[in-house]
């Protein structure tokens, strides 16, 4: 969590917010939030740009010749610190270039920064994001809060709509949305969404989607009174996770809901009034390769607004 003295550092001892480059209209919304989230943060903000050499073949042609290579992966991310130098005044920006493939390059980046943060085309018509195989593949191996934001993320787009009816960034910051399990409840998780809450001045809304188990399904059509057991049961079980919680960030207003269905859709309606959704995502390390979870993938896929997503043991 941030604040304390097991925060990541890079190499040079600097903490960061880190976002990653590739000079789309994606990544520069990337690189714009995460602007904002290290002012917010008081931290630097270090823009990484990933460039895949060029094959040797393709390294001798007149027009991809190791010049215009070289110019190319250079002014990316001296344009785009430039432009974020000149919106956000006084923010401390490093640039910084990698070689190798995105995927594996952007996940050993997210090693030493206080958060990763990268881009996902919205899907047309519809609210959501289309999330490429980088960007999954980095959220399924990286070991440090992942943070996906979809191409045109405006920051008025966080807030609440003016009276007039007109986006602005000048109404509160909308409600940090956490997605929760009760029966595996993780403190990196939790704690990620009260301090996002907490720094941005906003409530959280708690949302804990369940199903009742199959042998349930029938009695459930019938029954009432047992449907309504069940529910007090996981309205319970959410109100005791939260209450240690609660006591530790009491500025914060939670709100708390349990409504049966599908956790990913829950969350993903609740998208829609949120400044930030909050999943969680299990580390596994086997043979078998990751794993992002089907809750945690759903919101990726349907968010309206930016997904953190937050690994754990």
């Amino acid at each position: 969590m941030p604040g304390t003295d097991a925060r990541p550092r890079s190499v040079d001892g600097t903490v960061t917010v880190t976002a990653g480059l590739d000079g789309s209209p994606e990544s520069r919304a990337a690189a714009e939030w995460a602007a904002r989230e290290a002012r917010l943060l008081g931290l630097p903000l270090r823009l990484v740009h990933v460039w895949e050499p060029v094959p040797e073949p393709l390294v001798q042609a007149p027009l991809l010749g190791g010049e215009t290579q070289r110019h190319w992966t250079e002014r990316i991310p001296r344009e785009a610190a430039e432009g974020v130098r000149a919106r956000h005044p006084g923010l401390d920006v490093i640039t910084e270039q990698l070689s190798g493939r995105p995927a594996e390059a952007l996940a050993r980046a997210a090693e030493d920064t206080e958060l990763l943060v990268l881009g996902s085309r919205g899907l047309s018509g519809i609210g959501g994001f289309l999330v490429g195989s980088v960007g999954l593949s980095v959220v399924a191996h990286a070991e440090r809060p992942v943070v996906l934001v979809r191409a045109g993320e405006q920051a008025a787009d966080e807030h609440e709509t003016h009276p007039a009816g007109v986006p602005s960034a000048a109404t509160p910051l909308k409600p940090v949305v956490l997605g929760l399990d009760v029966e595996k409840p993780d403190d990196e998780v939790i704690g990620f969404a009260f301090a996002a809450a907490a720094r941005r001045a906003t409530s959280l809304r708690v949302v804990h989607g369940w199903t009742p188990p199959p042998s349930y399904a029938y009695g459930l059509a019938v029954d009432l009174e047992l449907r309504g057991a069940l529910a007090r049961q996981e309205t319970g079980a959410l109100t005791e996770v939260l209450r240690p919680w609660r006591a530790k960030f009491p500025d914060v207003e939670v709100t708390e809901e349990s409504p049966c269905g599908t956790p990913g859709s829950h969350l993903a309606d609740a998208s829609r009034e949120a400044s930030l959704v909050v999943v969680g995502r299990r580390i596994r390390r086997s043979p078998f390769g990751a794993r992002i979870g089907p809750v945690t993938h759903a919101v990726l896929y349907h968010s309206v607004a930016p997904v953190a997503v937050v690994p754990h043991g």
